[in-house]
């Protein structure tokens, strides 16, 4: 089932995401289900808070950048060693139409439970490591304009509250059809 984005700067997407506690099939839907809505939305990850579920869980795919990689969830995710530097520039499915310069670190070490419920540690560079970053910062309720000017957040934000309340008239209007 594809579910809703949330937009920044809602408030759910400043909160800290909570552990998962056991994974079992009501997670797994809701595995399955990020997924459906990244691919819905062109995205190449999302978190848990993106869809208003606070819970740690994060969805990537960067397979049309990196053909080797493949689909992965990641439980409770833990970046554990970061190396070198490198700037990327990202976009976000919650601050649709925008993206910024953001310096990340190049290669990171992630460890996480799979959707079996095992550990697993992934070493992750190119835009796999950058995906991974974005999507934990989201579980930690930063998003990447979080890392950009003061003036040009401002102006993100005022953008992404237009956008809001357009979308908002959209759905308003059709839904009185």
């Amino acid at each position: 089932m594809v579910r809703e984005i949330l937009i920044w700067p809602d408030p759910i997407l400043k909160q800290k995401a909570r552990p998962v506690a056991k994974v079992d099939d009501t997670l797994r839907t809701l595995v399955k289900d990020m997924f459906e809505t990244m691919y819905s939305a062109e995205g190449v990850g999302l978190a848990g808070p993106q869809v208003g579920v606070l819970q740690r869980v994060i969805v990537l795919d960067t397979t049309p950048s990196q053909p080797d990689s493949k689909p992965i969830a990641m439980i409770n995710p833990e970046i554990i060693g970061m190396e070198g530097e490198t700037s990327y520039t990202e976009g976000c499915l919650s601050i649709p139409g925008e993206s910024e310069d953001i310096d990340r670190a190049a290669i990171v070490t992630v460890k996480f439970l799979d959707v079996d419920g095992q550990e697993q540690t992934m070493r992750c560079d190119g835009l796999l490591a950058i995906a991974v970053q974005h999507e934990t910062d989201h579980l930690n309720g930063t998003v990447f304009v979080d890392h950009v000017s003061t003036l040009k957040r401002e102006l993100i934000r005022g953008r992404m509250k237009r956008f809001k309340a357009s979308r908002e008239r959209e759905l308003g209007a059709s839904a009185s059809r």
